[in-house]
């Protein structure tokens, strides 16, 4: 179930240093607050993986990097510090963060706290909307500097970016967690269906006797 999701803070809590070395720093993700999305990140929820660096995308767009930067986890939010690349990529997001065109901050991720999606299906209702709304292990796979308001419809998951990677995480299978779960419902359903039928036919056949 590697899907990739994307989250933007509803409030821009990054700043790009004034001096020519290309430096930033400042939120990636915050910590127990609901976001317009309607999940919430739980503390150290990407603990697991943070050595290194990781890539500054612009958009989302692999193809697009423009930096790098390194992530900390503290106790009510994950914080990045990085530097642009100096390329004229890099210095353009850098003019675009500073200018306003190109201010916010959207992070990628790999949710790990997941179980299969047979078995996400088969979780009384309440339960599995608590799983999906409550984010408590994932890995950070990038973080992006995107436009203004961007990703401001909830639940868009910048979905003409998504389609662009979609490519990257294909099984053969349904990418769209829901639609898994409403399938793998409908099967369940259906092999019940079936064992009531033929269970009608044993009990006729056993009343005809």
């Amino acid at each position: 179930m590697a899907e990739l999701e994307l989250r933007q803070l509803d409030t821009v809590e990054w700043r790009v240093a004034d001096g020519e070395d290309g430096t930033f720093e400042g939120v990636g993700c915050r910590y127990g607050v609901e976001d317009s999305y309607g999940t919430t990140f739980h503390p150290k929820v990407f603990q697991k993986g943070l050595r290194g660096s990781f890539a500054f995308l612009f958009m989302h767009d692999p193809s697009r990097p423009v930096g790098t930067f390194r992530a900390e986890e503290r106790s009510d939010h994950l914080w990045i510090s990085g530097q642009y690349d100096d390329t004229a990529a890099g210095r353009d997001a850098r003019t675009m963060a500073r200018s306003g065109s190109a201010p916010e901050l959207s992070v990628g991720f790999v949710r790990t706290d997941l179980p299969s999606w047979e078995a996400l299906a088969a979780l009384p209702e309440d339960e599995y909307k608590d799983r999906l709304a409550n984010i408590r292990s994932a890995r950070l796979v990038e973080v992006s500097q995107i436009t203004a308001r961007m990703a401001a419809v909830p639940g868009s998951k910048l979905k003409t970016v998504r389609a662009a990677l979609d490519a990257l995480f294909e099984d053969g299978e349904p990418n769209n967690l829901d639609a898994q779960v409403a399938a793998e419902r409908a099967r369940l359903a259906g092999q019940e269906d079936d064992r009531r039928r033929a269970a009608a036919r044993l009990a006729l056949a056993a009343a005809g006797h």
